[in-house]
């Protein structure tokens, strides 16, 4: 495999879900070995926040779980983004309508997901908006990108054939039945 997979995770803003599902996501592409593989990115439908930090309540909740969101600046996703990006996750059906807004010529659709498609428990399958809530939201919102990034990214090594590449004392199986 020559070319990583290039993941895109999109919310609203930036600056809350995304960014959290692309730190969580590429800790658990680490811990498995496999970061070689993978291009993680995140952005946001809107362009409010382009060039902020992560909301501080999320950079807390990210660092309660040994997970760093300092590096992240909002960026804004493009129609280009459709092209480039192998997956695109978004976080609500709000995202994937403006995603797909940007697919003129209906080419990538099939690229965009719902993210929580992956969750075991998905609910109505979108990840909630923390923004305008407590810290409760936020946790939340933790918990479901964790449970949802370990099992997409269980799909991706099975759809990509990674299994005999993931590193650590799990074999395959474990790595299929997690």
């Amino acid at each position: 495999m020559s070319d990583p997979i290039c993941i895109q995770f999109v919310c609203l803003g930036n600056i809350c879900r995304s960014p959290l599902a692309k730190a969580v996501f590429r800790d658990k592409v680490e811990q498995a070995g496999l970061e070689e593989y993978f291009e993680i990115a995140s952005s946001g439908t809107g362009s409010w926040h382009v060039g902020d930090t992560a909301d501080d309540r999320m950079r807390q909740t990210a660092q309660r779980n040994d997970l760093s969101l300092e590096e992240h600046r909002a960026s804004q996703f493009e129609a280009e983004d459709l092209e480039r990006f192998d997956h695109i996750f978004v976080m609500d059906k709000s995202n994937l309508n403006d995603v797909l807004h940007l697919d003129e010529d209906d080419e990538y659709g099939g690229k965009v997901r719902l993210f929580r498609e992956f969750d075991p428990e998905p609910d109505d399958y979108q990840v909630p908006d923390p923004y305008h809530g407590g810290r409760k939201g936020f946790e939340r919102v933790y918990e479901i990108v964790e449970r949802t990034a370990d099992m997409l990214l269980h799909r991706l090594v099975d759809e990509y054939d990674l299994i005999e590449h993931v590193d650590g004392d799990e074999t395959p199986e474990d790595v299929e039945e997690t």
